[in-house]
């Protein structure tokens, strides 16, 4: 522990040297309002901003772009919360429950309660990477394809818990996610398949944005003017000093399910083809699934905005763990970043923490530095962000409107692709009306591509033998574990029914 502390010390002053510590302040504020517009995230704040940081030092540069990453996972719960609209896939289970305590008069709950659920996440992934980063390093390493496709099953096997009691309807929602996943080029012959009408724009593969803001955006705007009547409602919600005290001493309610959310996260998280979407999703499912009230999520539960924040921040600590001592990026943004330490000529792997130890330490000391810092600039920002939610709907859906259009276009710049997030959205207004849930095929899509890559690799590394999943004793675990999680609900059905029959 004294060969921790010393160099942990030594890295916190390195972060709040004046030049580091003016960087990441700025990147947690660029941060949390590139993670609040849809469209952009993590991945295209550190990419934009990246030729940004050859005006400073290599290790104020590193430190602000990470800084952008931390507040990013922030900030993508804003406009999950306020707008209904994720501003990226590390930020869709907050949806499920945020919009729903918005649209009670609770959004400043909601938003204390993913404030300080990520600085808890963010926290506790900083406090294990910093004691027990070489050993989970190497446990990390003996994830092959088959433990990763098999954490992709366990994290499907969650999603059986977010369609409520109709499974049949669950798995066609899920299904259908994954048929959207395999739109493109075959990432194995390389030959197209599912271009529908042989529309170009498909050849791209269908985006997880478009679909997320189709169905979270355009389908949430017709969703409201069809539920109002035409008398567009003004939630109202209070925020005063008082409210924002009262919200943090309720964490104490769901601080439980926030510290498993931050460990699961950040577990998950260390894992190559992983990241933080994975890690909010199965937060989220075994968050309701071993709850006392599982039904009163999807309809304003708090812990179901602390449970997926807490990961996705924790989550985004732990991609840099691979990054750091293997070079192995742990997620798209930890991709970046890799690339601008190696411009600025610092190596990742094992002799990073031998030749620049300040570098390293110090950016340890900034995940500190940046979750507390964070986390303060998103309380004092709640009141601005409230005022949302007491604008009239007849302002806020064409603003929305706007965000659905940009966040849709300026990925690939394509109008194929805003004319599909407009089909997503009436499609997503469809099945919500026939009552389907959307959350399972938003999910799938994004897990859809991470499952087919390593289910085949798995495959053909072991010439088609499907009892390579099983031969392993890591993957055959997690395959136990998911299995025991899809039979939760079905027997919790059963025995809810049971006393049902005995009273008749």
């Amino acid at each position: 522990m004294e060969t921790i502390i010393d160099p942990l010390l030594g890295g916190l002053l390195e972060a709040i040297q004046p030049v580091n510590l003016m960087m990441m302040v700025i990147g947690c504020i660029i941060g949390l309002f590139v993670g609040a517009m849809p469209g952009l995230g993590s991945v295209n704040g550190v990419a934009i901003l990246l030729p940004i940081t050859f005006l400073v030092p290599p290790n104020a540069a590193i430190i602000f772009l990470a800084a952008i990453y931390y507040g990013a996972m922030y900030g993508g719960a804003v406009s999950s919360i306020t707008l209904g609209i994720p501003g990226a896939s590390t930020a869709v289970a907050t949806v499920f429950d945020g919009r729903p305590l918005a649209m009670t008069g609770r959004g400043d709950q909601a938003l204390m309660a993913a404030a300080l659920a990520s600085f808890i996440g963010g926290t506790i992934a900083a406090v294990l990477f910093t004691i027990a980063a070489p050993p989970l390093a190497n446990f990390a390493l003996s994830f092959g394809p088959q433990e990763e496709f098999a954490l992709m099953v366990l994290a499907f096997a969650t999603f059986i818990g977010l369609g409520g009691d109709d499974i049949p309807k669950t798995m066609f929602s899920i299904f259908i996610g994954l048929v959207l996943a395999a739109v493109g080029y075959d990432i194995i012959s390389g030959n197209p398949r599912l271009v529908f009408f042989d529309i170009d724009g498909f050849l791209r593969g269908v985006s997880f944005l478009v679909l997320a803001i189709g169905i979270y955006g355009i389908g949430e705007i017709l969703w409201t003017m069809e539920q109002s009547g035409g008398k567009m409602q003004v939630h109202y919600v209070k925020s005063s000093f008082r409210s924002v005290v009262e919200n943090m001493k309720k964490v104490k309610n769901y601080l439980t399910q926030t510290v498993f959310s931050g460990v699961l996260g950040y577990f998950v998280g260390i894992l190559p083809a992983a990241g933080a979407t994975p890690a909010s999703l199965m937060a989220y499912g075994l968050s309701k699934t071993f709850s006392k009230d599982p039904e009163s999520f999807g309809k304003g539960n708090v812990v179901g905005v602390a449970a997926p924040e807490s990961a996705n921040n924790a989550a985004s600590t732990g991609s840099m763990l691979p990054m750091l001592t293997l070079g192995i990026p742990g997620s798209p943004t930890t991709a970046i970043l890799l690339g601008g330490m190696i411009i600025w000529g610092l190596r990742p792997g094992p002799l990073l923490f031998v030749e620049h130890p300040d570098f390293v330490w110090g950016l340890i000391g900034s995940m500190y530095m940046a979750n507390l810092f964070t986390v303060i600039i998103n309380i004092a920002f709640i009141p601005l962000f409230v005022r949302v939610l007491v604008m009239p709907f007849t302002i806020l859906a064409p603003i929305i409107f706007v965000l659905c259009l940009v966040g849709g276009y300026s990925p690939n710049s394509s109008l194929h692709d805003v004319w599909l997030m407009v089909l997503f959205g009436v499609c997503g207004y469809i099945l919500r009306k026939l009552d389907y849930p959307v959350a399972p095929a938003v999910l799938a899509i994004v897990l859809g591509g991470l499952a087919e890559r390593s289910l085949r690799q798995s495959l053909l590394s072991s010439q088609g033998d499907p009892m390579t999943f099983l031969e392993r004793p890591l993957s055959a675990t997690i395959f136990f574990c998911a299995f025991a999680l899809v039979m939760v609900p079905i027997i919790r059905r059963i025995l809810s029914k049971r006393p049902q029959a005995a009273g008749t």
